[in-house]
Order: structure tokens, then sequence, then C-alpha cells
């Protein structure tokens, strides 16, 4: 039976079916971890590593950020093109032996400049990672249960961060942080044969309602997806605004708790760790588990969610930042840190469900692609800038300040998440 020819949507009551999806959620969950445990590991590391190879804030702004986006971005899209062309299953195996190998390559350099090449490598392998992981997702669930499906993958995110803060808490107490990358590294390596062996690429479309085109379609006619929909316009504005704060918070949280706070690190895995776990991942899955909820009722509901939970982080993150401890800190970033994540979930389901099965991949890269210039690339350098700016007139706390300019951008993340509301009865019905 050839792909064009496959059923289009096998029973839910299929048990081969039912694990075979649960074996793939499960290996792709364990993938993205890998892959945020990576991208993460930089931030929990930055003291011990910015104090041997000494380079500044602009400087770990770039390297958490800029460096990684630029080639996560770059690479993302002709990764994902070739992802709605070939076995994805294979390509995202490949994109983990790449980012796991640079990633061991971290622990072996000596200056800022190696350390941002080596970031790149990262980013580049990481960009097969996660729109070909929603492509394969899509054709495992029915789009009404995908939100919530893509909320418990994204979980990775959260969990990621748990295990990069324990994990790196420990290693630069026990084995340095260039220990820290080389075990990192080695993991991912040896986890890539067993998901290959155990995940099984699946038939495109095979969960849509109705047969749609099988052939995968050019670059210009995904972008104009999104040109065309006003819905997937302003997702793209309010996801690149969220993700602005949402990074800039990830990234720069540890060394605001730790420098301005005067966190001891050994508290980052006690404390820390499961706070950043746990609140991300309630923000990822409550995201995901509300949206698919209310959007039985309403489709609106893909852009009121996150827009109150953009609303919502406003004020609890401008009183975390100005508490007087790093004990009353935590606890009040425990609900910006929960608010930050909820659009993610959201906004990739919208754009599985928007879009045709052979431009999937291609159309959650180029979500990403904003998700990561804007987002990833650009939120932590702002930090990091505008925190050395202010830093001869404020010392350590030029940290909490500059934290405090990514309200403005929470504002208007909120303010085009709301708006989008407007056109997705429309988007949906056609």
């Amino acid at each position: 039976m050839t792909q064009a020819t496959a059923p289009l949507a096998a029973p839910a009551t299929d048990n081969n079916l039912v694990m075979r999806r649960r074996i793939a959620l499960t290996m792709l969950f364990l993938v993205g971890t890998i892959n945020f445990v990576d991208r993460q590991l930089l931030s929990i590391l930055v003291e011990p590593v910015r104090a041997e190879l000494d380079f500044t804030d602009t400087q770990f702004g770039l390297l958490t950020g800029l460096a990684f986006a630029l080639f996560y971005a770059a690479m993302g899209v002709p990764v994902a093109m070739l992802a709605d062309r070939w076995n994805r299953v294979k390509l995202i195996g490949i994109a983990c032996v790449v980012y796991s190998g640079f990633t061991m390559a971290c622990g072996m350099v000596s200056n800022f400049w190696q350390l941002a090449l080596m970031r790149f490598g990262v980013g580049a392998g990481e960009a097969g990672g996660t729109a070909p992981s929603l492509s394969v997702l899509a054709d495992y669930y029915p789009p009404a249960e995908r939100p919530f499906a893509i909320g418990l993958l994204t979980l990775n995110g959260p969990f990621g961060v748990f295990v990069g803060a324990a994990f790196g808490a420990w290693a630069a107490a026990n084995i340095g942080w260039r220990g820290a990358f080389m075990v990192i590294g080695a993991i991912g390596m040896a986890f890539v044969p067993i998901m290959l062996w155990l995940v099984r690429e699946p038939a495109r479309g095979q969960m849509d309602k109705e047969k749609m085109a099988d052939e995968a379609i050019s670059f210009s006619q995904s972008l104009a997806l999104f040109i065309r929909r006003r819905s997937l316009r302003l997702l793209l504005i309010g996801s690149a605004l969220a993700a602005f704060v949402s990074y800039g918070m990830l990234n720069w949280i540890p060394a605001f708790l730790m420098r301005t706070q005067k966190m001891p690190l050994e508290a980052m895995a006690t404390y820390y760790a499961p706070a950043a776990g746990i609140t991300f991942g309630i923000g990822i899955l409550g995201g995901g588990w509300l949206v698919s909820q209310r959007a039985k009722i309403s489709p609106r509901a893909y852009g009121s969610i996150p827009a109150l939970a953009s609303l919502l982080l406003i004020p609890t993150f401008i009183m975390a930042l100005m508490a007087d401890s790093w004990q009353m800190s935590l606890a009040l970033l425990l609900i910006p840190m929960a608010a930050c994540t909820v659009y993610v979930p959201p906004a990739l389901a919208l754009v599985q469900n928007l879009t045709p099965p052979r431009s999937r991949a291609t159309a959650a890269a180029l979500l990403l692609l904003v998700f990561n210039i804007i987002g990833l690339g650009m939120g932590p350098v702002f930090t990091g800038v505008l925190s050395d700016m202010l830093k001869a007139s404020f010392g350590d706390d030029s940290l909490r300040f500059a934290l405090i300019g990514l309200v403005p951008f929470a504002a208007a993340a909120g303010i085009a998440q709301f708006s989008m509301t407007r056109h997705l009865d429309r988007d949906f019905a056609e």
C-alpha cells in the first residue's frame, strides 16, 4: 500500500496504533529532553565558565542566544523541508548525533570564540529535532488531541531545564563544567540507536478527517499559508514576543538568583531545578490541556488562553525581581515561570491544524524560526546588553533592572495573542 492510498484515520481503539503513538511520544520526548539539557547546560554553568574563560554578560547573551539561534534558525527551514519529503524519524536521529557531538566538543574549548563555534554546531544539529517531531505526532494524533499531545511533547523543555539545572549544579561541584558537557553529549549519542529501533515512521495525514494533497509543497507556498491567514500572521507576532520574554527569563534567571540575590550554587540543584521544571511543566502541559478543552467550544482558545497568561506574568515577575532575598524571589517567580510557557503548545498545535500534512514540518519550522530569531536570538542578548549598560550605575543589581526591561514585550505579546482570536473562527471554517 502506498502512502497516498493509506487509510486516512486509523481507529483510536486500535491497540497497535495506541501503543505506537505512546512509544513515539515517549521517545520523542526523551530526544527533546536531551536537546534542552544541551541548550540549558551553559546557562546553569555560566558562572564557572565565565570565571575561566573571562567573558562579559553581552558575550554570554550571545552564546546562549544569538550564537545558538542563528544556526538553529538557518538550518531549521531546509531541514524541515527535507522532513516533509524524507523519513522524519531517521532525520531526528541524525540531528541528535550532530548536536550531541558538538555538546561534547563544548567541553574542550579554551576561549570565547571556540565556545561560540561549538554552540553554532549545537544549534545547527538541534534544528533537526523539533519540527520533524511535531510532524510525526500530527500523524499519530487526530486534530482535537494535538494541543495536549504537543503539550506532553514540549514538557521536554521544563524537564530538560530541571535535569540541566540539577545535573549542571552537581557537575560544577564534582566533575567540572567541561566534564558536564562531555557526559551529556555522550548520553545523547548512546540514545539514538534506541530511538531508531522503537519509533516507526507514520503514514502522512492518516489522522486527518479529510484526505489532503499528498505532495510536498514549496517553501514559498508554505510561507503563503502564513500570509493568507490573519490568525497565523498574528500568531507569528504574538509568539515571537512571548518567546523573547520567555527565553530572556529562562537564560538569565539562574544568573540573577546567583549573582544579584546571592543564591548559593548548591541551592540551584536543591530549589531552583525542581521549581523551574515543575512550573515550566505546569505552564506547558496546562496550556495544552486548557486549549484542548476550550477549543472544543471555540477555536478562540488558541489565542485567549496564551493572552491571559502573558498578562498574568507582568505583575508577578516585577514583584519577584524586586524581592529582598533569593528565597522570596524564587517563590514569587513560580507564577511567571509557569505563565511564560503557556503559549508554546497552542501555537505549535495551531500551525499543525491549519496546514496540510506535507507542509507541517516546514510550517512548524517557520514558526520556530520566529521563536528562535526574535525569542532565543534576541531576548537573552537584549537582557545581557542592558545589564552591561546598567552595571556602572547599579553593579550586580543591573541584571534585576535588565530583566524588568522584558515586561513591555510581555504586554505586547498579550495584545497580539488576544487580537488573533477575532480571526480563528473563519480560518478554522476555511
